[in-house]
């Protein structure tokens, strides 16, 4: 039966909004930490996938603290220090992409979520390599079985990942305000898993205002069967789709995660459905074998063979401690900050993501944050599912319908309830940094609500058409134009340095690492295993 506790009358929002307003900790709303991962695929000029290794220049993907390597060698990952401000996360993101461009050649970082030209192979996709020590092995047999499990080429995907924490006295003045009985640390979990049972229902909205993946290039597919339409010889689309990359073509839960269930509704059922994930056998996956040939292909059979297997639109995170699995850490210290997973790379943006949508995302997710939020069974969770999908591939399409609370609602009607609450916040948010610039962020979301030309799909499948080209093209004339602008503005010579000295120490953190290595990559694979059975019983 669907759920049926109201999911937008409440005044929950504004009484939990105005006691923290009020407050004389108000400042508290604007301490929070913001974080940003961007993937970028290196690929040569005429937009093939780059074959070379990770740039030893770059430093080392094992153990630099911001560049490194996501599925592929070629699939490079920028990742910011953690911000209270947004301006400023996207200063750090702009430094880094301005360092990896003076060290690429002339490679160039592809600007867009569905890839550039892909080998004609499969196999022939480069797995990042990580060395010699027993945790960098064991990071490529990760990689080795996904492929097996999914396909190499969908792994070479790229998103931008959103780390969004609130500060920590948020939670403490609303502790007090609802006279909860729960210690400090699992009242914080219990609201982050509010966040995000009311991120999982209402996601579709990011889709319909940030989805920037309409169409891809005919190639990826590799022959698969598939529902899109031709656009031009070489280019699939859907006329009004916003995001392919987060449909069933690209990041959906395929295979044994079809019938996996995340528990969102205590951090003990999160846990536990994970954990079981992770030491569950999975027929078609025993079949594989972890070994071949002696050698390792995956690091288990299991329906996960990690917990970061679980694709998902966001997840609670908690900063691990070396060596410390994520579900340990959330078991031991709760929930510390959410990543949202499910926001494509901005092509019309040097850097894939703007300080207008992070402003937005930080409204947003304060409302997530504030609003009471029900349990999420598996029949709404399922319509949640629905929901994000039907927008994914048809969210432009006039007069949309989707399914609330088991009922009918037209998308914009609900599109339009949800940005009250969300320029509720975003005013407070401005009253306490001074300026508009959420309230405009707001506004200029609300605008695409009106026009659906504005959204970032409809731009792209536009310029397209204008411009005449393919997607292929059309990436390439992005990417180029981006990486013009980082190269026309290099680091000073303290920055450039600061940035080298990163690199090298990063290289000798990894040689030093494999240098002291101590016992068997098999013992350490079946400790690595022992410790998620042993914490997590099931």
């Amino acid at each position: 039966m669907p759920n049926t506790t109201p999911s937008c009358t409440t005044d929950a929002f504004s009484h939990r909004l105005s006691v923290l307003d009020s407050s004389p900790q108000r400042d508290a709303l604007i301490r929070g930490l913001r974080g940003i991962e961007k993937e970028s695929l290196r690929v040569t000029r005429d937009g093939h996938l780059a074959m070379t290794p990770h740039p030893r220049a770059l430093g080392s993907a094992l153990t630099h603290p911001s560049l490194t390597t996501d599925y592929s060698e070629a699939l490079l990952e920028l990742i910011t220090p953690a911000e209270r401000d947004a301006a400023e996360t996207l200063a750090q993101l702009d430094l880094l992409h301005r360092f990896v461009y003076a060290e690429l050649g002339d490679e160039i970082l592809w600007n867009n979520s569905m890839p550039a030209l892909l080998p004609a192979s499969d196999d022939d996709i480069p797995i990042a390599h990580y060395g010699t020590s027993n945790i960098g092995k064991l990071k490529y047999v990760y990689r080795i079985g996904l492929a097996l499990r999914y396909g190499r080429t969908m792994q070479c995907i790229a998103g931008v990942h959103y780390n969004y924490s609130l500060n920590e006295e948020v939670w403490r003045l609303l502790h007090a305000d609802q006279r909860s009985t729960a210690n400090a640390v699992d009242f914080q979990s219990e609201r982050y898993l509010a966040l995000i049972r009311n991120f999982r229902r209402t996601n579709w909205l990011l889709m319909y205002l940030f989805g920037a993946s309409p169409a891809l290039d005919r190639r990826f597919l590799r022959d698969r069967k598939h529902a899109l339409d031709t656009l031009d010889a070489a280019t699939l689309y859907r006329p009004y789709a916003t995001s392919l990359r987060m449909s069933d073509l690209g990041y959906s839960n395929t295979t044994a995660q079809a019938g996996l269930h995340a528990d969102y509704d205590t951090l003990p059922g999160y846990l536990d459905a994970l954990a079981k994930a992770v030491s569950q056998p999975y027929p078609a996956y025993e079949q594989i074998g972890t070994q071949r040939d002696g050698e390792w292909v995956q690091i288990n059979t299991n329906v996960l063979q990690i917990e970061n297997e679980f694709y998902s639109t966001i997840r609670p995170k908690r900063i691990t401690y070396p060596g410390e699995r994520p579900l340990h850490a959330l078991a031991a210290r709760g929930v510390q900050y959410v990543e949202v997973r499910c926001m494509d790379i901005d092509p019309f943006e040097p850097t894939g993501i703007s300080l207008e949508t992070s402003r937005f995302l930080d409204a947003y997710l304060l409302v997530c944050a504030l609003d009471d939020s029900a349990p999420l069974p598996p029949p709404a969770y399922s319509e949640a599912n629905e929901n994000f999908g039907r927008v994914t591939m048809e969210g432009r399409k006039p007069g949309l319908e989707l399914v609330r609370d088991g009922k009918p609602v037209a998308m914009i009607d609900w599109a339009n309830e949800l940005l009250v609450k969300i320029d509720a916040a975003a005013a407070v948010l401005d009253s306490l940094k001074g300026g508009d610039e959420h309230a405009r962020a707001v506004a200029a979301q609300r605008a695409k609500l009106a026009d659906v030309s504005l959204t970032p799909s409809a731009r792209v499948l536009q310029t397209m058409r204008e411009q005449q080209q393919s997607f292929l093209a059309f990436g390439l004339a992005q990417s180029e134009a981006h990486a013009a602008y980082f190269r026309a503005r290099p680091l000073d010579a303290a920055q450039s340095k600061a940035f080298a000295d990163l690199a090298l120490q990063s290289l000798d953190e990894q040689t030093k690492l494999e240098r002291e290595e101590v016992g068997s990559f098999d013992a350490f694979v079946a400790a690595y295993r022992a410790y998620t059975l042993n914490r997590f019983s099931v």
